[in-house]
């Protein structure tokens, strides 16, 4: 089976609309990694795009913040008026549909989790020291997670822990060699790694290979949603930039 790996859709449907053109035909199932609202302008369309697929998806900080189940205080001021909105703008049932999404799941060889096996949903896994504290909170081969909006693989290299990162090559089909690994697909709504390009991946689970891809989308389409609801500015130009 082929799935469609993707994480932090963050309330951008122009961007997920785009990712699902690009791999139309080339996956039978999606494995959603957290965060499909929150930033950006259209939570209730993106929910429903999801809804309508035949997936499994996780609850992400973002989404638990629209819920009221974490004390948005801790958030910046333009995130916290973000949430706000969101709150306000989702419909009861999407409200719903996010307050049943489990914060880990377990499928085959894959440990699914939004931040990292350690903290399901908060912690941040950005570099190979934080990867190899995270090693032993999972029994899986591997562990797919979001959450940082950049993609990566972390791998155990040797018996004693050593953990390395390893950059993405798209578009090139990469075989999961038994080793285990911490792998992010990246942002679609968000991305963070000074690429404004939607994120995304297809794995498939019998031959064993992942492939992280990235897809441009219209950038001021999606920019001028957000200005139409007087959302913060910081928060529309970082989009065009990928930060």
């Amino acid at each position: 089976m082929r799935i469609l790996v993707i994480s932090d859709i963050h309330a951008n449907l122009t961007a997920f609309e785009s990712v699902l053109k690009d791999a139309k035909g080339q996956w039978e199932y999606v494995w959603c990694l957290g965060d499909v609202v929150g930033y950006g302008p259209d939570p209730n369309e993106c929910v429903e795009q999801l809804r309508s697929m035949p997936h499994l998806c996780l609850a992400g900080n973002h989404d638990w913040a629209a819920l009221g189940r974490l004390d948005i205080r801790t958030f910046n001021p333009d995130a916290r008026k973000a949430v706000n909105w969101t709150r306000e703008t989702l419909t009861a049932e999407n409200t719903a549909y996010l307050e049943d999404l489990p914060t880990t799941f377990v499928i085959g060889d894959y440990t699914l989790a939004h931040g990292s096996p350690r903290e399901p949903v908060w912690e941040y896994i950005l570099e190979p020291l934080i990867a190899a504290l995270n090693f032993p909170h999972f029994e899986t081969p591997y562990c797919l997670v979001g959450h940082t909006h950049q993609p990566v693989i972390y791998e155990q290299v040797n018996d004693k822990g050593d953990t390395e990162a390893i950059m993405p090559a798209y578009r090139q089909q990469r075989h999961l060699n038994g080793r285990r690994q911490i792998i992010n697909p990246g942002s679609v709504g968000q991305p963070r790694d000074q690429n404004p390009d939607a994120a995304y991946a297809i794995l498939d689970v019998e031959t064993n290979t992942w492939e992280h891809r990235r897809i441009a989308y219209d950038i001021p389409a999606v920019q001028k949603r957000m200005r139409t609801f007087d959302m913060p500015e910081r928060l529309i130009t970082r989009l065009e930039h990928g930060w």
